[in-house]
């Protein structure tokens, strides 16, 4: 039996990050019926990041509905919105990544479905919370990398703001809101009560920065900074970071500068016996003068009996092709309801050694409205 069997989960979220959360509950084996507009559904169903199509789609949108069931309705429509309140009125969970108000204005906010259903967990992604002073910005992932400073972190010294190439908050804030659903489930299987789980962009963001973060508090305010070239953590010292070889890239950890001068046999190594964290800029220059001399197996060849921390770096043709990447069976295949498959990733998470596949694809607009009406509403 999967953990969430039997759990419903009305989900009204678009985009990336309300829907990440419930793709994770559909995993666990909650039901999730996407609540979608009439005629444009999800807006993420057209915001495509590549120029793939599939079965007429965006492939982001295929990516991240999956095992979730489809009912178009409109909430600004009185006799939908009629509909929508049976359906919440046997919902464990009805969750939504609006702009704050957005559901006060049409009669959905926490208060008016804890009327509907008292014990429902009602949880919310928003960009800002609902702060007066924040809560009407856009709440979009390259903003909130730029407003939390993240973008200082990626890249070399001289390089300027760096963005992460994902949409990396959105992914943060969907996990943070999967954790409070499953925190505030849990609360109402032991007591019986429900719960308002709130989750912001801005804040998710911020914790995951919970390293650097203090380290900025505790270090008299000085701000990151990064190496002037292969910079990976602007915190750690040499040797950390990736470096290019004579036919590839080579990743490196933490290691000591001597222990390393030599196993590579890298005699301008010698000169730095101490590993300060003020040499970290000529220590990396002259790794990377070096390791371009061998190819990259060469160097793990030496590196990894050893037990120094090193690894090729990969793209995504050479990952897939990589034995371990193929033991992890991480590639399933799902199937539409018109007949439609694709390959996508399967759930991470493993519970008593079970992996958490299905074999449901995402839903083409209003695809289960019938099945829905039958089964919940109509009844």
């Amino acid at each position: 039996m999967n953990p969430l069997e039997d759990y419903l989960i009305i989900d009204f979220s678009q985009f990336l990050s309300g829907p990440s959360a419930s793709l994770r509950l559909a995993d666990f084996g909650a039901r999730v019926i996407k609540i979608e507009k009439p005629g444009k559904g999800d807006i993420c169903r057209t915001l495509y990041t590549s120029d793939l199509i599939m079965n007429g789609e965006s492939s982001i949108f295929h990516t991240i509905n999956r095992n979730k069931e489809s009912f178009a309705a409109d909430f600004k429509d009185a006799e939908d919105l009629k509909l929508i309140k049976k359906l919440i009125a046997k919902a464990d969970v009805v969750m939504h990544n609006f702009r704050p108000d957005v559901m006060e204005r049409v009669g959905l906010s926490y208060d008016d479905v804890k009327a509907i259903n008292p014990n429902v967990v009602y949880a919310e992604i928003s960009g800002y919370g609902r702060h007066p002073d924040l809560k009407e910005h856009p709440g979009q992932d390259l903003l909130l990398q730029s407003l939390t400073a993240l973008t200082w972190l990626t890249g070399n010294q001289n390089d300027g703001p760096v963005a992460m190439g994902l949409s990396i908050v959105d992914m943060l804030a969907g996990a943070h809101l999967a954790q409070g659903i499953l925190a505030a489930l849990y609360r109402k299987a032991i007591h019986n009560v429900g719960a308002k789980v709130e989750v912001s962009m801005l804040e998710s963001a911020i914790d995951f920065q919970f390293e650097t973060i203090t380290t900025y508090f505790n270090d008299g305010g000085e701000l990151p900074v990064r190496t002037k070239s292969n910079n990976a953590h602007a915190y750690l010292g040499a040797p950390y970071g990736i470096y290019k070889t004579k036919d590839g890239f080579l990743a490196l950890a933490m290691g000591s500068i001597p222990v390393l001068a030599e196993l590579l046999k890298c005699d301008a190594l010698w000169q730095f016996p101490e590993n300060k964290f003020s040499l970290r800029d000529k220590i990396k220059k002259v790794l990377a003068t070096h390791l371009k001399t061998q190819n990259t197996q060469y160097w793990l060849d030496i590196l990894e009996p050893a037990d120094i921390w090193c690894a090729k770096v990969l793209n995504y043709e050479e990952l897939f092709a990589e034995d371990g990447f193929k033991v992890l069976d991480f590639i399933q295949e799902v199937k539409m309801g018109d007949g439609y498959a694709y390959g996508t990733t399967r759930c991470p998470i493993k519970i008593d050694g079970e992996l958490f596949v299905s074999e449901k694809g995402s839903p083409k607009l209003g695809e289960h409205n019938d099945k829905i009406l039958k089964e919940l509403i109509s009844e």
